[in-house]
């Protein structure tokens, strides 16, 4: 990360600890002789109003700062939109996977950062294509999953799933989640699937309480085209990027998901690794 002139901030909306450390930061920045460029939530934080949409801010920026938790960072790997800037994560949220270096480390991994002690690592995400009568109508990128639910209160939906050119099989449940080995640790995690080292090749199908019990989590290589036919008539179920972003489906959509050509570029502190991470944020037991 040699050369670091510009560095672009993203904050959560409404965290108090922001009223503080954004001002803080901005400060640091100007001591470093390095510009700034900020969102709009940022940009209330110190009571300005010359903050950026998100998309915008990563133009021209080498390096750039989220504050939040691990939706902030998703947010902001989306509006990274492919290019190779690293995004350097502090958690002000809860839990964070992602988000990895805490408030109190935010400064002194910075200078780290700008010394190039950091290790950079590479997060492949899911592209997304939704096909109607064989037209593409939208098309998405996925840094943790692509999660396809019921829109109804108590209906489950029908999801002919293939792999490649091999039939799966045709899921009843409340859903099913594709995930990405980063996302092996968020929703799909929740419903039963499993904790994928993040440097595996590898896509995660994980279904939603199923109504077949013995459908259980399947990973496919990332090599593979996960399809995904729809079946339940128009607007009972939904498509969801990331838990923020999608749009209700059409009966006989195609949902086909398959490893997009762009990379997310975690700053990542020496010390974290993996495992520490999985210790810290799940509770496992120390030795």
């Amino acid at each position: 990360m040699d050369g670091i002139e510009t560095i672009g901030l993203l904050t959560k909306p409404e965290v108090q600890e922001a009223y503080t450390i954004v001002p803080l930061l901005l400060e640091w920045a100007e001591r470093h002789r390095l510009s700034v460029r900020m969102d709009q939530a940022t940009a209330r934080y110190v009571g300005r109003s010359d903050g950026l949409s998100r998309d915008h801010v990563p133009d021209g920026c080498q390096l750039v700062v989220v504050l939040g938790g691990d939706g902030t960072l998703l947010s902001a790997a989306r509006a990274i939109a492919g290019r190779e800037i690293p995004l350097f994560a502090a958690n002000l949220g809860g839990l964070g996977f992602l988000t990895a270096i805490t408030s109190d480390e935010l400064f002194p991994e910075l200078e780290r950062a700008l010394r190039n002690e950091h290790r950079i690592a590479k997060r492949r995400m899911l592209r997304c294509e939704v096909m109607r009568n064989d037209t593409a109508v939208a098309r998405y990128d996925a840094l943790n999953d692509v999660v396809i639910t019921k829109a109804s209160i108590a209906r489950m939906i029908d999801l002919v799933t293939n792999v490649d050119s091999h039939f799966v099989c045709r899921y009843k449940a409340d859903g099913l989640i594709i995930a990405t080995p980063t996302g092996s640790t968020a929703y799909s995690l929740s419903a039963g699937g499993p904790i994928v080292f993040p440097q595996v090749g590898a896509i995660c199908l994980t279904p939603i309480c199923p109504h077949t019990l013995t459908n259980r989590p399947v990973i496919v290589p990332d090599t593979s085209v996960v399809q995904i036919l729809n079946m339940a008539s128009n607007d009972d179920a939904y498509l969801t990027i990331d838990g923020q972003v999608g749009e209700p489906l059409k009966e006989k959509d195609r949902v086909v998901c398959r490893s997009s050509p762009h990379c997310v570029h975690l700053v990542r502190p020496p010390r974290m690794k993996f495992f520490d991470v999985l210790r810290q944020k799940l509770k496992w037991g120390e030795r």
